[in-house]
């Protein structure tokens, strides 16, 4: 079988490294790395599988034996959906490679803020600050997937509560406590931390407005490493002025990155990191394991992992 890495124009990610990933997981099969554009028409006549961060639909025109699209990233919709299904493509995604790193970066900003030490950094020399305590907190995660599983799975040794929310309540979770979206406030209520990682839907953007602030506890944190939108900026910096929010971890904004002249930028209670949470050194052996793993199941005719989109034929 043949595997094709597509080069990444626009962000120069490390593709080359990846390619040698793939080849060391998969030396019964031959991996070829494309660093031209035309590199990438030639060898996609005859790849069975093709990977990368995105695929323009015009390269498919010359595509005559690919069967999959194995997107190296979690997110698919940036690419050519349509064009692939008429191609009898199926897409996989990139989902899992992200948890770890991003599981620390929301545990940490917990454990920052429990122990106040945004509130040290600033703190002139000596001068004292009360910190809190984690154990007895209830920490509320917003999407059981495999972020907010893993956020799940390392809070357990810090004897807080954990609440989940999810689409389909009845699928279950980590968490002590399974919420539906109906069932939202009722979470929140009783919400110390409120860490989302849900994806972005029509039915999660704005989740997290006015209405929502003012059910969490006045001195609740909002860690947020889904993406911006989810939560209603307007609103939030609302509460944090009215002193109706015990802070934020911002990992994404909305809009991002966030002007100079943003308000806030100036609100002591909160922490804006440029959305890292999901940089890891180990992106591409994760995406390598997932990837090989998908390539030795179209070989065996078995289900895909992380299957976003089907081929018209399955």
């Amino acid at each position: 079988m043949e595997l094709l890495v597509l080069r990444d124009g626009v962000h120069r990610l490390p593709t080359a490294e990846y390619a040698d990933a793939l080849r060391e997981r998969l030396p019964e099969h031959t991996v070829v790395h494309a660093r031209t554009p035309a590199e990438e028409r030639e060898h996609v006549r005859t790849a069975d599988v093709v990977t990368g961060p995105r695929i323009d639909a015009s390269l498919l025109e010359d595509a005559e034996e690919i069967r999959l699209f194995a997107c190296a990233y979690a997110g698919y919709g940036h690419l050519p959906v349509d064009e692939l299904a008429e191609a009898d493509i199926a897409v996989t995604s990139a989902t899992g490679v992200h948890a770890p790193n991003a599981a620390e970066h929301a545990v940490g900003a917990i454990l920052s803020f429990s122990r106040r030490f945004h509130e040290a950094a600033r703190a002139d020399r000596w001068q004292p600050v009360d910190p809190g305590e984690l154990a007895g907190s209830t920490v509320t995660v917003v999407g059981l997937g495999a972020i907010g599983t893993a956020i799940a799975e390392r809070l357990e040794p810090f004897d807080v509560t954990t609440l989940g929310v999810r689409r389909h309540p009845s699928e279950g979770g980590p968490t002590d406590e399974v919420f539906g979206p109906e069932e939202f406030h009722d979470a929140l209520a009783r919400t110390d931390f409120l860490v989302l990682c849900c994806p972005l839907t029509e039915d999660t953007r704005g989740l997290v407005g006015d209405r929502e602030f003012g059910t969490l506890p006045p001195e609740a944190v909002l860690v947020n490493v889904a993406r911006g939108a989810v939560v209603d900026t307007d609103a939030l910096v609302r509460t944090l002025r009215r002193g109706r929010l015990g802070g934020a971890v911002l990992d994404v904004t909305d809009p991002e990155p966030l002007p100079d002249d943003h308000p806030i930028w100036g609100l002591d209670d909160v922490v804006v990191t440029p959305h890292t949470a999901g940089a890891t050194p180990e992106y591409y052996e994760r995406l390598a394991d997932i990837v090989a793993d998908n390539v030795r199941r179209l070989a065996d005719d078995r289900p895909l992992r992380n299957l976003a989109v089907p081929a018209e034929s399955d």
